[in-house]
């Protein structure tokens, strides 16, 4: 039996502490999925990037990893995961901050799809205090990026800022 995981989010944009829960979760499961949440029309918090160029950023950043796959869905993570095989979701943990937030979500998920687990992984301390939102606010006002992302990242939110100035 082939363990599957799909460790799911916006990745707007994808980040070094994203990276690491997925390479730490690659070791875990034989098969990982990063899914990509493509989101919905009408929705409070539009993405920066589109969910294909979410797509291409964190495939770069993962292409090392030869049992990680990377894809866009839509709808809930755990009817997504039951569609690709899963048996867990995996959710990255930076803070006790989170903590309550995702122990909910897991309850929500064990509510809905009762044969899938979540398995929650603290990130790396070095990336403990690293979020996408974060990333994009000191990307807008042209701070360094440097350690924080994968360097395609930081070219990309460089470039997105730039046409939007233009715009």
């Amino acid at each position: 039996m082939r363990h599957i995981a799909l460790y799911p989010g916006t990745f707007d944009p994808i980040t070094n502490g994203h990276v690491d829960v997925v390479q730490r979760a690659a070791r875990l499961f034989d098969f990982l999925i990063v899914g990509i949440y493509a989101g919905h029309e009408g929705r409070a918090k539009q993405p920066l990037f589109s969910a294909e160029e979410r797509r291409f950023l964190a495939e770069q950043a993962v292409r090392h990893l030869p049992n990680v796959r990377v894809d866009v869905f839509s709808g809930l993570a755990v009817d997504y995961a039951r569609a690709v095989g899963a048996q867990a979701i995996v959710r990255g943990l930076r803070a006790v901050s989170d903590f309550e937030y995702e122990f909910s979500l897991a309850h929500m998920y064990r509510h809905l799809a009762p044969d899938v687990d979540v398995v929650c992984l603290m990130t790396s301390s070095q990336y403990s205090f690293i979020s996408s939102s974060m990333i994009k606010e000191v990307a807008q006002l042209g701070g360094s990026l440097t350690g924080l992302v994968p360097d395609h990242v930081a070219e990309a939110l460089v470039q997105k800022f730039r046409t939007l100035v233009r715009e």
